[in-house]
């Protein structure tokens, strides 16, 4: 396999060292042309997202300066780049971009933006004709391996943060979010993420105490939504499903005759209280009243931790599945690279015994119907007797390290053309 690929991603490179391979979306047309046609590449495509910059080449021999690429293009300096660069080949290579398109390389595992990411590099490298065969196939057997992935393990599937987790609870409770009122008491950042998550997934209004009023005023224009004084925070707060707390108080803003009262005011309608403060904002009694769901820091951190577990686990389903898919690509580009010698010393034996077929005619005179099928079995069965051994052995030798000696043998016995596969373009 002549592929080879190197890159920066946000593991190797600090975001100085990656905002300087960035290549913006207008200009990833021109350099993937560019670096189709730089020396000793035959297929090319490259991605570049945010989080990592890669060139993936199809190379003569397997072999090509990517380094030499990179410092023309970005005039990046190899003393710069020393120690944030990866460089894979082969079978290595296949591996890296199968991990990649399923999101095992991620940032954040199991993220599904990187699949369309990938998708769109390669919607580039195809219009301008940096794709052919060989390439084409991993990239598209790499778009299989992520939806097997993705069907077959649940890496994808599990929150992986706070913020997400309060919403993913909150939907538990509540099933949508849609219109669901917030109410931040204090305005740690934390709970500001959280709210935003929840908006993001439908919240509505958003109120905002804290005990300073022109914070509170602040973060409620940041949301669009209406500060009110901490003072009132016991009139007001039934007019909220969610409560996100991260007050600095040394004690229980919240206890149970406080639950007891907002329960009344909303007609027993549930409320879910997301206490991130240390020490809790909210007494473990409440959480005893029914239609009152409260989890505080270390439960949400429990959850979250369940699920980065969950997600490893999965993720580690997800490695063997991509291991399976490098071996069988492998399996299936080895046999691709005989396919072509076999066509053609079938091409060259047919036109041999053509050939003789028709050279010898004019002494055979006249044929019957019977004849004519006669000497047609018979010279098609000398071709397949001759071609018999050959094939035997290329197919044989198409999954050992030897398949490139031994093509080339065969085609300097029996006199082929010297087109290879995967010369498309």
């Amino acid at each position: 396999m002549n592929f080879r690929l190197i890159g920066v991603n946000h593991k190797s490179a600090p975001i100085e060292v990656r905002e300087k391979l960035a290549i913006p979306e207008s200009r990833l047309p021109e350099v993937t042309a560019k670096l189709a046609k730089h020396p000793g590449v035959e297929e090319a495509m490259i991605l570049s997202t945010c989080n990592r910059v890669e060139l993936l080449a199809r190379c003569t021999n397997g072999t090509s300066d990517l380094r030499g690429f990179l410092k023309t293009q970005f005039g990046a300096e190899a003393s710069a780049l020393n120690g944030c660069l990866y460089e894979k080949d082969g079978k290595e290579a296949v591996r890296h971009l199968f991990r990649v398109t399923s999101s095992l390389d991620s940032l954040v595992v199991g993220e599904p933006q990187i699949l369309g990411q990938v998708k769109e590099a390669y919607a580039t490298a195809r219009a301008v004709g940096a794709v052919s065969s060989q390439l084409d196939a991993l990239v598209s057997r790499s778009f299989a391996v992520a939806k097997r992935v993705r069907s077959e393990t649940a890496v994808g599937s599990s929150a992986v943060s706070v913020a997400s987790v309060a919403v993913e609870l909150a939907k538990k409770i509540f099933g949508s979010l849609q219109g669901k009122a917030v109410y931040l008491v204090g305005a740690g950042k934390m709970s500001e993420l959280a709210a935003r998550h929840l908006i993001a997934h439908g919240a509505g209004t958003i109120f905002v105490a804290n005990r300073t009023f022109e914070r509170a005023e602040k973060l409620a224009k940041e949301f669009e939504g209406q500060a009110i004084l901490f003072e009132q925070l016991y009139e007001t707060a039934d007019k909220a499903d969610i409560v996100i707390t991260s007050t600095g108080a040394p004690f229980a803003i919240f206890r149970k005759e406080h639950g007891r009262l907002f329960l009344e005011r909303r007609k027993n309608r549930p409320m879910f209280f997301i206490d991130i403060a240390v020490p809790r904002d909210v007494d473990a009694e409440m959480a005893k009243l029914e239609g009152i769901f409260v989890y505080d820091i270390d439960d949400l951190q429990q959850v979250v931790g369940e699920h980065v577990e969950d997600r490893k686990r999965e993720a580690d389903r997800a490695e063997q599945i991509v291991e399976e898919e490098v071996r069988k690509f492998e399996a299936r580009l080895q046999t691709l690279s005989v396919v072509p010698t076999i066509v053609s010393l079938q091409e060259q034996l047919e036109t041999i015994r053509q050939a003789e077929i028709d050279r010898v005619r004019g002494r055979l005179g006249k044929l019957t119907p019977e004849q004519e099928l006669a000497v047609e079995a018979m010279t098609r069965g000398i071709v397949n007797k001759i071609m018999h051994a050959p094939i035997s052995t290329l197919k044989s030798a198409a999954k050992d390290p030897e398949a490139t000696t031994v093509i080339d043998l065969i085609r300097r016995v029996f006199n082929l053309s010297e087109k290879k596969a995967g010369e498309g373009r």
